[in-house]
């Protein structure tokens, strides 16, 4: 859905990015559900607001830890102008999924922090007995947690092709080692309070990417943070090493689509109701789990 009176910067597989004005942009998240990169043609319903509600949850928890770009998720946030030429139906779709932010530099790479080798760090051990240059040790299997999390980041990919898992020296090289290792430090305390709030509320967080930006010369945490899109969700009673445990993320429809044998290039299959409704179930719950509040509660957000 267009904004009337804003530019549109850019539409991903599940955000719509506008310009608000010279210091500032609104961030739209969408019910749009994708997979391999490809994103499906049925909506997940209200999977941005699940997105956009569990990234404001924590922009909050994790705010001491440093700098973000969030300045506000409610329409009161706008500016007077702007609220002003919202139609009652803009308005509506906006409520609970919009998160107005601070414009930043964003930085080339995701940091991605993992604590369970599974996902395409368990292929790549199994092939080279090491995850983007970190050395583990031998016998691991899928689904073992790791001594202690590491860091390891990856290149952003054009659209429509596959992030590329890369050496923190290569980061280095792009960026400078002070800045790479503030970004490592950055993402590992991140990683290390999330995950520990998520196992009060008895659920692992395996793994997850953050992005970054630079504001006058500060890093500040930008984008989704420690959504089930962003990361790697279990219910810590599932969990067993050797099996990778059912998740609160799409890759319910991760395995519908497999299953239809799609060759994972456009278009992507239709998605039936009762997949669509199991994704919604499994987002919802993440969000109630994490927070502690009903969903519907976000909901009336405004």
């Amino acid at each position: 859905m267009e904004i009337e009176g804003l530019e549109r910067l850019a539409q991903g597989k599940v955000r719509d990015l506008y310009a608000v004005d010279g210091e500032q942009l609104l961030l739209v998240a969408s019910d749009r559900v994708s997979t391999y990169d490809v994103v499906h043609p049925t909506p997940v319903p209200d999977k941005g607001r699940v997105l956009t509600g569990l990234s404001a949850f924590w922009f909050t928890r994790l705010g001491h830890l440093g700098a973000h770009h969030l300045v506000g998720t409610a329409l009161d946030d706008l500016p007077a102008a702007l609220r002003a030429r919202l139609g009652a139906r803009e308005q509506e779709h906006l409520q609970g999924r919009m998160m107005l932010c601070r414009r930043v530099e964003i930085l080339p790479f995701e940091c991605v922090v993992r604590g369970y080798l599974v996902g395409s760090g368990w292929q790549e051990y199994r092939r080279a007995g090491a995850v983007c240059g970190v050395e583990l040790a031998e016998g691991l299997v899928e689904a073992s947690r790791l001594p202690s999390p590491i860091f390891t980041p990856a290149t952003k990919a054009a659209r429509g092709q596959h992030d590329e898992n890369v050496a923190f020296e290569v980061m280095v090289d792009a960026v400078g080692a002070a800045l790479a290792g503030q970004l490592r430090d950055r993402s590992l305390a991140l990683y290390a309070a999330g995950a520990e709030h998520a196992a009060e509320r008895g659920i692992i967080l395996a793994d997850t990417k953050f992005e970054f930006g630079l504001l006058d010369g500060e890093v500040v945490l930008a984008d989704e943070v420690l959504t089930p899109d962003s990361s790697r969700y279990w219910p810590a009673e599932a969990w067993q090493p050797g099996v990778a445990p059912p998740s609160f993320d799409k890759q319910y429809v991760r395995d519908f689509a497999t299953s239809t044998g799609w060759d994972r290039t456009p278009p992507a299959p239709e998605l039936p109701e009762e997949v669509v409704a199991a994704t919604r179930e499994r987002y919802v719950t993440a969000y109630e789990r994490l927070t502690g509040e009903p969903f519907e509660a976000w909901l009336e957000h405004r």
